[in-house]
């Protein structure tokens, strides 16, 4: 966190947390609820886009998560909960300087090693690594799955053509097909879309009585 964050932590400790202001969106975009309605209201608003980079970096440093698995933008003394609308991490593709494939979070860090994958039964593709859940973006699902490959060597994409999501065997590993030490082979699972918050260890819509990661 910035210095001037814990600053106003130690000064103003008992600052009321606040719900349903913002929210990360499935491309890893900042969102803002300008009536505080971005869930749990009986319509929720959309949200508007939080464009200015200044800002936006600000969010990024500031950006935790508690016990709970609820995740949070520290705003100075004041904890803003974030609705997850794809995971506490969204992924993004980007070349290392030798060429070779880096995911990074949604926040411009490197992301791994990843000790899980998950593929839902909407096609999404999810991640687990100590920093916690991933989705890999849309816009970057082909490219990820053209590189990963099997541990027989066989190109994800082609494998998955007979398997799905649900009956993918409970030994499959695969890795990004370079294998490089930030991206060993890792198990791949089938997921429920619903069973995500659980098995993942995150809360999408976190509220002051969030038992967890539940739904």
């Amino acid at each position: 966190m910035d210095e001037q964050v814990l600053a106003a932590m130690a000064r103003w400790p008992s600052v009321p947390a606040a719900y349903g202001w913002l929210s990360l969106s499935l491309r890893g975009q900042w969102l803002l609820h300008p009536h505080g309605q971005g869930w749990g209201a009986a319509a929720e608003e959309p949200g508007e886009l939080i464009s200015n980079p200044q800002i936006a970096a600000f969010m990024n440093r500031n950006y935790q998560s508690d016990e709970q698995g609820r995740w949070f933008f520290q705003n100075g003394p004041q904890r803003v909960y974030v609705r997850l609308d794809g995971a506490p991490w969204i992924l993004h593709t980007a070349p290392d300087p030798q060429g070779q494939l880096l995911l990074l979070t949604h926040t411009g860090q490197p992301y791994g090693p990843i000790s899980h994958w998950w593929l839902d039964d909407h096609g999404r593709l999810y991640t687990q690594s100590g920093r916690g859940a991933g989705l890999i973006a849309d816009r970057d699902l082909a490219q990820v799955i053209d590189t990963l490959r099997t541990t027989d060597d066989q190109p994800l994409s082609a494998w998955l053509e007979g398997h799905a999501p649900d009956r993918i065997p409970a030994d499959t590993r695969v890795a990004i097909r370079w294998n490089t030490p930030r991206c060993p082979a890792a198990p791949l699972g089938g997921i429920q879309a619903a069973a995500t918050e659980t098995t993942l260890g995150f809360v999408r819509r976190p509220s002051d009585a969030s038992p967890g990661a539940a739904r």
